[in-house]
């Protein structure tokens, strides 16, 4: 088994996915689901679905509670992926993927027991406790949970580099406050996310990099990697800048593509690779995350297919 450090993955708001098929999405009548997949879901928790795909060693911490947290527990640990519960308020979410047969796709999510203080304080020290070599906060949090969350943990860390997938009001207070004295290490944004904080479109990769960059400079995290679309993604730090655009291939479904770029993106730094390999091999877990059906995530094979047909470009530092 090759040698790696730990990573901790950490799902504040996991979820119960489930994927189906209908014939046509309508208002009014019944509408008869087909193919039903229940799969363990989150952002944290599918990162460790993917490394752990991948062939990596992964713990992944995830806040769960109730009988639908019981059952998300169960089918992760089915997969053979390592667990640290967290318990939860309140019953763990669910959330939806279905898909017509014109294959448009509809997603619902619910949105999680609100957390208290308490609930926060008690997870912040249990993170901690567990926290050694990288740590990935990745997806929503949960209801009542303070925004600064993700600032907070990065303080406290001791011996984890942490890298960050967030969205929403967390990503927000994170690049409007940056605290440049417990920076993140990585930090990941979409195209979507990166053109609302911006507030302005990135059509080209040139603008991708330059905002990516304005970030670096002010202190919001040591390097910034900023997904767009079937062009790959661009990665910034200090003296660096990168583009990884992988080949085309056929597009399933889009979801899990961010997730599994982030767990072979996490997998590639925990194993000792730089930060272009590490560029490389999430283009390639992305790319291979699309060729899959419904909530399915990348798959070793297609991903060990893709890598030598992404390419890696260094753009004007």
């Amino acid at each position: 088994m090759m040698a790696q450090t730990p990573v901790l993955t950490l799902t504040l708001n996991p979820a119960l996915d489930l994927s189906a098929r209908v014939t046509k999405m309508r208002a009014g009548p019944k509408l008869r689901m087909t193919d039903p997949v229940y799969e363990p879901g989150g952002g944290g928790v599918n990162v460790a679905r993917a490394i752990h795909e991948l062939g990596g060693q992964v713990t992944a911490w995830a806040a769960l509670g109730g009988s639908t947290g019981a059952r998300h527990e169960a089918l992760l640990r089915a997969q053979g992926v390592t667990v640290l519960r967290f318990d939860a308020p309140g019953d763990t979410r669910q959330s939806w993927a279905i898909t017509d047969s014109h294959n448009q796709q509809f997603r619902l999510q619910l949105p999680g027991a609100d957390w208290t203080q308490a609930d926060a304080a008690r997870a912040l020290d249990d993170i901690v406790a567990h926290a050694d070599g990288l740590v990935v906060l990745s997806g929503s949090q949960p209801p009542g949970l303070d925004a600064g969350f993700a600032q907070q943990l990065a303080r406290m860390l001791a011996r984890g580099r942490m890298v960050a997938d967030i969205s929403g009001a967390p990503l927000s207070r994170l690049l409007q406050n940056p605290d440049a004295a417990a920076p993140i290490y990585v930090l990941r944004l979409d195209q979507g996310e990166a053109e609302e904080q911006a507030g302005y479109g990135l059509p080209q990769i040139g603008d991708v990099l330059d905002f990516a960059q304005k970030l670096v400079a002010r202190g919001v995290a040591r390097h910034v990697c900023i997904a767009h679309g079937a062009n790959g993604s661009v990665l910034a730090g200090p003296d660096l800048a990168l583009h990884c655009r992988p080949p085309q291939v056929a597009v399933a479904s889009k979801v899990g593509a961010g997730d599994s770029f982030t767990g072979g993106f996490t997998l590639a730094l925990a194993r000792g690779q730089d930060m272009a390999q590490a560029l490389q091999a999430g283009t390639a877990a992305a790319a291979a995350a699309v060729m899959t059906q419904g909530t399915a995530l990348c798959r070793r094979a297609d991903v060990q297919a893709i890598l030598p047909e992404c390419t890696l470009h260094t753009l004007r530092a």
